[in-house]
């Protein structure tokens, strides 16, 4: 499993509290700690017995495995191993660079966790996931750290080409092709004899979103029935039927349909057409780089873990058996 912000540190709160992501892990060398309480030892960092237990606790808690069976508890295991052994490779390299986050962007870290949730709430999220708020900002500052270790030594080191650009254009043309659009104006009312009466008022010289904010009972009356633009095929096919054919300024016959019955008169028309380059070219520059940057990200994490010595004692981690965390167990 590969780590990453975006799959890991990113994720929403409640989602990092049941993968147990950002815990501490003990610093101190392998040969002063118990073999048997050491589960990992990363280039001489060890990830202690119970630091690993406590966050196993809390995921299983929050998970949906009801029977803990060895089977049950075995992918939880080696997931969130592979995840600790990742995340401690990724902060000893920042440690290396002396890359740091200073105690006020982990405030505005915690500030911004916490608005995704309405008052209140987040701390209930963290009872839930037995998490103290002094957890919660060293996992932010750990998340943070990552981040800009990758900003800096990873996709600082990334970029595209005007070649590349446009071969990337070229291969996606595809993808920038706009079909044809038509900006339309509607008035629904329940009866015919209603529609004929309001279609003699459009031919009189009345305004058409005049008489459509004072009678039609569609939700865009308020807007003089504009529709806005839209291509065919997102709006009912008797809509697509009339819009279609109509000119610019022109309004429709009386039009029946399950929602009642219906004047349309179109305002503006789009023709099929492709984007050009130079108006994509943001665009185009954004997802190469965000493909190229996770590319180096990955190349990255595979080289930190191909030169590291880790060190996994399966005998502690097969001993490991899940079960419900002190604090829950009580409170039951």
């Amino acid at each position: 499993m590969r780590f990453s912000p975006t799959r890991a540190f990113l994720v929403p709160l409640a989602i990092a509290l049941a993968t147990g992501l950002g815990m501490p892990a003990c610093t101190k060398p392998v040969k002063e700690t118990p073999e048997a309480l050491v589960v990992a030892s990363v280039n001489g960092e060890v990830l202690s017995r119970a630091d690993f237990e406590q966050e196993l606790w809390r995921e299983l808690a929050l998970s949906d495995v009801s029977q803990r069976t060895s089977e049950d508890v075995e992918p939880f295991k080696h997931a969130l191993l592979d995840t600790y052994i990742h995340r401690m490779l990724l902060l000893q390299e920042a440690r290396k660079h002396n890359v740091t986050v200073t105690p006020e962007e982990v405030d505005r870290g915690v500030l911004r966790l916490s608005g995704d949730y309405p008052a209140g709430n987040f701390n209930e999220v963290l009872a839930q996931g037995q998490l103290s708020m002094a957890e919660l900002r060293s996992r932010e500052a750990s998340r943070l750290t990552i981040e800009k270790l990758f900003a800096s030594h990873v996709y600082s080191r990334v970029a595209v080409t005007e070649e590349e650009l446009r071969a990337w254009y070229a291969a996606h043309e595809q993808d920038f092709h706009e079909t044809e659009q038509v900006h339309a104006a509607q008035i629904v009312v329940k009866g015919l004899d209603e529609a004929r009466r309001l279609q003699s008022q459009l031919k009189s010289g009345k305004k058409f979103a005049d008489l459509a904010r004072r009678y039609s009972l569609s939700a865009d009356a308020k807007l003089g029935g504009d529709l806005g633009f839209f291509p065919r095929g997102q709006m009912p096919p008797a809509f697509d039927e009339v819009v279609f054919k109509l000119g610019v300024g022109q309004v429709s016959d009386v039009v029946s349909t399950e929602y009642g019955f219906h004047l349309f008169r179109v305002l503006e028309r789009k023709p099929a057409r492709k984007r050009e380059f130079a108006e994509v070219r943001a665009l185009v520059e954004g997802k190469l780089l965000e493909q190229k940057r996770s590319q180096a990200q990955e190349t990255f994490e595979q080289e930190l873990r191909q030169k590291a010595q880790v060190q996994v004692n399966e005998a502690t981690l097969q001993a490991i058996r899940g079960r419900v965390a002190p604090q829950q167990a009580t409170a039951e």
